[in-house]
């Protein structure tokens, strides 16, 4: 349990499966206690909504086709994961994080996300945590790597939702971040909540904490030209 320590401190209360997690040190983690009487509300709502949502199979599956750009691209871009550990942050069910862990089972993955009920379907072999996506129950520093993929848009405070995901990855570290673009914004119908971005805007909020970002558009298959729906933002802190 070697890396449940370098990721959580101490095993006393630092993780609970599918049930919820304490908050890093107030040192490690973003103050957010000006903007509580409007964000928690809002925060129970999409707890709630996901909890919900889980039981719908169709729309929030479980599983991906691994041949799907948004996962090589993950691969790719990480390397070998071979006893690194790796946050998929906002994992829902954790089909992103099932890949990975077929990929490399010597790999340490935890999956936060902050429904319980989506937690309850990762797979064996992954750590599921509940958490918000603002308060990572994780330490600085441990992680090699870690992605968000189309949950950047259900946080309630994007910048720091960002700050705490790159306060988690180590120096040298990887970052991928894939999500909608906002220059598309009313393609699909969104909860009142979602927010889509500029390529832009998260360029600037990555920059703040890693060295290098880019951002490009990709499509779900790497033979067909993007649509202009997905973007995908990769850093190194």
């Amino acid at each position: 349990m070697r890396w449940f320590r370098r990721l959580f401190g101490t095993a006393e209360g630092a993780l609970s499966k599918a049930t919820g997690s304490p908050p890093p040190p107030r040192s490690e983690r973003r103050d957010l206690t000006e903007n509580s009487a409007a964000v928690m509300p809002m925060s129970r709502h999409i707890k709630e909504f996901f909890n919900q949502a889980a039981a719908d199979e169709e729309h929030y599956p479980s599983t991906i086709d691994p041949r799907i750009y948004h996962v090589r691209l993950i691969l790719e871009y990480f390397g070998d994961l071979t006893g690194k550990c790796v946050a998929d942050i906002g994992c829902g069910k954790g089909r992103f994080a099932r890949i990975l862990h077929e990929r490399y089972p010597a790999a340490s993955i935890c999956a936060i996300d902050l429904a319980e009920a989506m937690l309850r379907f990762v797979p064996g072999g992954i750590t599921p945590c509940a958490a918000s996506m603002t308060a990572l129950p994780l330490k600085s520093e441990s992680c090699d790597a870690a992605y968000a993929t189309e949950s950047l848009e259900h946080a309630i405070d994007v910048e720091g939702a960002i700050a705490e995901l790159c306060r988690i990855v180590k120096p040298g570290g990887r970052i991928v971040i894939i999500d909608k673009n906002a220059e598309q914004w009313g393609r699909l119908q969104t909860p009142e909540w979602e927010k889509w971005f500029g390529r832009k805007q998260l360029e600037r909020l990555l920059g703040k904490h890693c060295r290098h970002v880019s951002s490009r558009p990709i499509s779900y298959w790497e033979d067909v030209a993007p649509d202009g729906l997905f973007l995908a933002w990769t850093a190194e802190k």
